[in-house]
């Protein structure tokens, strides 16, 4: 069960941090750049259903784990930085408890 959660949880949170990349540095610059609002609509749908998903497989690893308050923050805080998902994802894969 441990290691499903931990492996869903680092599928979802590169996927995340994927979607968020296209939207910030793809789909943004075309939106405002090239006056195609289009690929933001459908990128940020996607990074949104993710980020939700991240947030649950956050919470289970939470608790299944055990995590300390800390780490709970340290990984809302990674959701919110273009960069953050692999981060923390390099982490996890050390020590996911």
């Amino acid at each position: 069960m441990k290691k499903t959660a931990a492996l869903s949880f680092r599928i979802i949170s590169f996927m995340e941090g994927i979607s968020f990349l296209l939207l910030l540095f793809i789909a943004m610059p075309l939106k405002y750049f090239a006056d195609m609002p289009g690929p933001v609509s459908v990128t940020g749908m996607i990074h949104g259903v993710l980020f939700v998903l991240y947030l649950v497989a956050m919470v289970m690893m939470a608790v299944l784990f055990r995590w300390k308050i800390i780490r709970i923050i340290g990984a809302i805080f990674a959701s919110l930085l273009p960069f953050g998902p692999f981060v923390l994802d390099a982490r996890i894969k050390k020590t996911p408890h």
